[in-house]
């Protein structure tokens, strides 16, 4: 029987009560504002550092220093989050209009993204715990690459669309833009 538990069904709650919100909002062009991109990150990459130090942190977890194979995997986890990051910036569409405001509407397929490795890292997590110790694997350390592809996802979008945010200012072509009158 599946696991029940208020720490298990919280999130799932939360979920499923934002998803359809998140979905329905990004259903249309928002106002890009460059000079405020900063801001999404400096809240997440603080808050995923918390939860990195929160699971390190969770009695039922064996706490094994990291080798060089758990930072290595903590490694390919942030630069593949980084790369579909940089790549889903790259499919969000910017709207230039004629008094200069930028409007942008990003792919629901980056927020299908991010809910996939945040269930997959539970998955792997409770199927890794019991074997990871005779496969030579800290869980930990998969676990935490989850985390940390998110954190890359989402500062390499930013930086994406903000060079390409910036480059739309000044006039510069891109191949993402819609022009409206």
């Amino acid at each position: 029987m599946p696991d029940l538990s208020p720490q298990v069904l919280g999130p799932l709650i939360g979920l499923a009560i934002a998803l359809p919100l998140i979905f329905l909002r990004n259903r249309k062009p928002r106002i890009l504002k460059p000079q405020w991109m900063w801001v999404m990150p400096a809240i997440i990459v603080p808050l995923m550092g918390l939860a990195l130090w929160g699971t390190s942190m969770d009695p039922s977890t064996p706490h094994v220093p990291f080798d060089g194979l758990a930072w290595a995997i903590l490694a390919v986890g942030l630069i593949l989050g980084g790369a579909f990051g940089w790549w889903r910036g790259k499919m969000t569409t910017i709207e230039a209009h004629a008094d200069g405001t930028l409007k942008a509407q990003a792919s629901p397929i980056g927020l299908i993204l991010i809910i996939a490795v945040m269930l997959g890292r539970r998955a792997l997590g409770a199927f890794l715990e019991p074997h990871a110790a005779e496969w030579g694997l800290n869980a930990l350390a998969i676990t935490d690459a989850f985390l940390l592809f998110v954190v890359g996802m989402i500062v390499m979008q930013r930086v994406e669309m903000f060079i390409r945010a910036r480059r739309i200012q000044s006039g510069s072509g891109d191949s993402h833009v819609a022009n409206v009158a």
